[in-house]
């Protein structure tokens, strides 16, 4: 169940302005001091079509972000992992909707007044440059991984991704399920279990828990992937994208 850790602010009430800092401010200057808002798994912070009033920092948990199609199919478009900035967007409502995988916290900040500061800050807009044009270029590795690779490398290339997200060593966790993979590869849930099963038996890979697997041959993975060393789960020839750093 959705809840707050503290009061929100009354809708109308005076944003106060970012505290001065020693350094450069982050967006995550932004969202300091603002109450945490919690979500159990399966609930939805926004649904695709609601007015677009606010944007999120991911504090826990992952979330995954879906469209769904004419025939009634669910599109995964993306996970959201801590660190991320959820709902920025120039449109006036949500362009898909954002449901907890795992429990998850999140803080909110007025969509207006953080365009208006990112506005007033020669600072804060190269920032927000960095995330649209991540966005961008994880739509393009979308776009390729759907439309030219085979079974075997979508799921080899989602691997790697996962783990440059957040592995740890050669261990990665998979909060999603295998449905989740499937309607992010574009794939049907028994064609990514057969992957996985195949990647298993050759040795690549292996389950150390329910949600967690061992990368046993990375560099095999990558030449399943057709990536390089330093761009897991981005095939060659395509520029990966590139997060913006926000300083601790």
């Amino acid at each position: 169940m959705h809840s707050q850790t503290a009061v929100s602010p009354s809708r109308g009430a005076a944003i106060v302005p970012i505290e001065p800092v020693d350094r450069a401010p982050t967006f995550r200057d932004i969202f300091k001091g603002l109450p945490t808002d919690a979500y159990a798994a399966g609930e939805a912070i926004f649904w695709e079509g609601d007015e677009a009033g606010h944007i999120f920092d991911v504090l826990a948990g992952v979330l995954r972000i879906y469209k769904i199609l004419a025939d009634g199919r669910r599109a995964i478009v993306g996970f959201i992992y801590p660190g991320d900035v959820l709902g920025v967007s120039f449109q006036s409502r949500y362009l898909f909707t954002a449901e907890a995988v795992t429990a998850v916290k999140v803080r909110r900040f007025s969509r207006s007044r953080f365009f208006a500061l990112v506005g007033e800050s020669p600072l804060l807009r190269p920032q927000l440059f960095a995330i649209l044009c991540d966005e961008m270029s994880a739509a393009q590795d979308q776009m390729l991984l759907l439309g030219r690779m085979s079974a075997q490398e979508r799921v080899a290339s989602f691997l790697l991704a996962v783990h440059r997200k957040n592995g740890c060593g050669g261990t990665l966790e998979l909060p999603m399920s295998r449905l989740d993979i499937a309607d992010y590869l574009g794939l049907t849930i028994e064609t990514v279990s057969r992957m996985m099963t195949s990647l298993g038996r050759r040795g690549f890979i292996a389950a150390t828990g329910r949600h967690t697997i061992a990368l046993r041959r990375i560099d095999a993975l990558r030449e399943i992937a057709g990536a390089d060393d330093e761009r897991d789960g981005v095939p060659r020839g395509v520029v990966p994208a590139r997060r913006a750093v926000w300083p601790n």
